[in-house]
């Protein structure tokens, strides 16, 4: 996409944001925009699909058949069978989102341009006609963060109407190319909406999003020397966007994931099927990772997770965790109040032998000791699965200003003797809010993990024993020296340069004096007027 495509699109967009801007918040009015732009994609993507493949050979197109003719009905069935197998859904001519644009603009033969009522049952459709089929758990409930009675989309219906009618022609506006296949315009378009949203709600948009220049570090590193990737999987996977990042670098067959929050869970299936991964091969599912593992027998070959940072559990409070096999190897289990070794030991339970893992972390997962200590030692000495740890800046994400730090996974590691630390900490670009990577701080992060290269204040490789003599503590100025000495200071030049000061003031004195004597006023340094 040209910087030019991209401009008229954000505009584009931000329009479409601008009809709900100051009726609700950030957070709230994402639902309507997000589901809305995915109605779009449904619609358009069966039209097309609809006219190219099932009705090539005809010389009418979808939109123009009628419904309630005998050959219409006729005509419906065989297709709707065939897009419920293909796509995973139906919608009838009437039932489009354009038609319901016209209708709502009034250039249909409808008497209404009330279309409240017809968006509702739509989107019902859409989750009905996927019930009992393969693409039933993709779409069900899919729509149900968009409440079409809320007060805050006006207070009449015929208000609320209006507003949605706006939106809809707004949308209806933007060309995302869905007929041109190299394209990925409308993926872009969300992706970007997901990112501008988790900005504007703060430390809420951290629940659901990570930041673009971190989900692509995270996916070069458990992608580096693989074309293909048989299983991802993220058991904390927001939006999905940290999963969807790995088909940039490696053809990925099947994609896994797990949201606890049910209105994060809609939008990352949402985003999955918006970037064309079809429903056969993407599960999420929605639930609490850790207390309700809904991918049991699941061993992926990468697996990447931006996990909520410290978060509270259960632990030793529920017996059933203490004696599971994700965490009872490790003699202890992870603090009540700090899950970050649950979220690690449960990803390490889930990790195929040829896989990589890198997840991201507060810093005290590096040397808190007691039963992190104890967790964080059995990972190192008894099972040597730590690769890499890399150290990033403050003030990446939304959720938190504090810097955080990636560690890397690996069960069959090449280099088995020793652990790399990076500190990429000092290296970014600092923003207005935010900091940022930039892409050449992204490029020396990789480049260096990929050669495990030693570099002078940046990285070093640490024996095993060098590890064991910190007593596993992990903190990165403990392997990276980055301490700066000071410039040597010259006495003499100073007591010279005090000298020359104090002179100078002696003569700029003297001359404040005669400018008061010529005024007729008292010097403040004394003396009379």
């Amino acid at each position: 996409m040209s910087n030019e495509q991209k401009q008229l699109l954000e505009k584009q967009l931000w329009a479409v944001a601008n009809a709900l801007r100051g009726k609700m918040n950030a957070d709230e009015y994402k639902n309507y925009i997000l589901g809305f732009i995915f109605y779009k994609y449904l619609s358009e993507k069966l039209e097309i699909y609809v006219n190219e493949k099932l009705l090539a050979s005809e010389k009418f197109k979808y939109s123009e058949i009628e419904e309630n003719s005998k050959d219409g009905a006729e005509y419906l069935g065989h297709i709707k069978a065939a897009c419920i197998s293909h796509l995973g859904f139906f919608l009838k001519p009437s039932e489009l989102f354009s038609h319901l644009v016209k209708k709502g603009k009034g250039q249909t033969k409808d008497e209404t341009t009330f279309i409240l009522e017809d968006l509702k049952n739509v989107l019902n459709t859409i989750e009905q006609t996927s019930m009992g089929t393969a693409s039933e758990d993709d779409f069900k409930g899919l729509f149900g963060d968009v409440s079409l009675t809320s007060d805050k989309l006006g207070s009449s219906e015929n208000k609320k109407n209006d507003v949605i009618v706006e939106v809809l022609s707004l949308l209806a506006g933007i060309d995302f190319r869905l007929d041109d296949a190299k394209s990925d315009l409308l993926g872009d378009a969300y992706e970007y909406l997901i990112g501008e949203f988790a900005s504007g709600a703060g430390k809420k948009g951290g629940e659901f999003y990570t930041p673009a220049q971190v989900s692509r570090l995270l996916a070069q590193i458990v992608s580096a020397d693989k074309k293909r990737l048989r299983s991802v999987f993220d058991p904390t996977c927001g939006s999905g966007s940290l999963l969807l990042r790995l088909k940039e670098y490696a053809e990925v067959s099947d994609y896994y994931g797990q949201e606890l929050n049910p209105t994060t869970y809609n939008l990352a299936r949402m985003n999955m099927i918006l970037h064309g991964v079809h429903f056969d091969h993407f599960k999420i599912m929605q639930g609490d990772t850790l207390t309700d593992d809904m991918h049991p027998d699941l061993k992926a070959e990468a697996i990447v997770a931006n996990p909520p940072f410290s978060a509270e559990w259960k632990g030793e409070k529920d017996p059933a965790l203490v004696h599971d096999d994700r965490f009872s190897q490790y003699g202890r289990l992870a603090p009540k109040g700090a899950a970050d070794y649950a979220f690690v030991t449960h990803m390490i339970y889930h990790l195929a032998d040829n896989g990589t893992m890198a997840v991201v972390l507060p810093h005290g997962v590096l040397f808190r000791s007691g039963a992190e200590g104890q967790i964080r030692k059995h990972i190192i000495e008894k099972q040597n699965f730590l690769d890499a740890v890399i150290g990033l800046p403050a003030n990446l994400f939304y959720a938190t200003s504090i810097p955080a730090t990636v560690l890397v996974f690996k069960k069959c590691r090449r280099d088995d003797e020793d652990i790399l630390f990076i500190d990429a900490s000092r290296e970014f670009e600092k923003g207005k809010n935010q900091n940022h990577l930039t892409n050449e701080n992204i490029a020396k992060i990789f480049e260096t993990y990929s050669s495990r290269k030693e570099i002078e204040k940046y990285s070093h490789r640490a024996s095993l024993d060098e590890i064991k003599e910190n007593d596993f503590n992990l903190n990165i100025p403990r392997y990276v020296d980055t301490f700066e000495e000071e410039e040597e200071i010259d006495l003499g030049e100073v007591v010279a340069e005090i000298k020359k000061i104090d002179a100078d003031m002696i003569g700029i004195d003297q001359k404040i004096t005669g400018f008061c004597k010529e005024l007729g006023i008292k010097s403040p340094f004394g003396g009379e007027k």
